[in-house]
């Protein structure tokens, strides 16, 4: 059974969303996506300082099963990326809620409902 933490909010492309006490946004991908995808081998992280439009393209994340895409579950700035995954993207796949973050966005815009947790575990179920 997935995790799915109570404090964050989700998308169905299985992003997560966590707000920041500073009113930016941490991203990465949820429990269920990265056991879906199996061992990590690589990630193309968002560019930082880039612009980004939510439910877009902003990554990619290469698994020994497959490649998907990663979309931005916000609009904004890319303030940060995790550059920690670029030599251990397998972080995603041990702690995809804490050391496994990928991005964090600045100047944020909600473009799309985010689900609760209940709605996301629903979609999941």
């Amino acid at each position: 059974m997935s995790q799915t933490p109570a404090n964050v909010k989700y998308t169905k492309e299985h992003e997560w969303v966590l707000e920041n006490p500073d009113g930016t946004v941490r991203i990465g991908i949820t429990d269920y996506a990265q056991s879906a995808l199996g061992d990590i081998v690589y990630i193309q992280l968002p560019k930082l300082n880039a612009s980004v439009i939510g439910g877009s393209v902003c990554g990619e994340v290469e698994s020994t099963k497959s490649v998907s895409e990663i979309y931005a579950p916000v609009g904004g700035t890319v303030l940060r990326v995790n550059e920690k995954l670029e030599s251990n993207p397998e972080l995603i796949n041990s702690d995809p809620y804490g050391e496994g973050w990928i991005a964090e966005i600045g100047s944020v815009q909600i473009t799309e409902a985010l689900l609760t947790p209940d709605e996301y575990s629903q979609l999941t179920a």
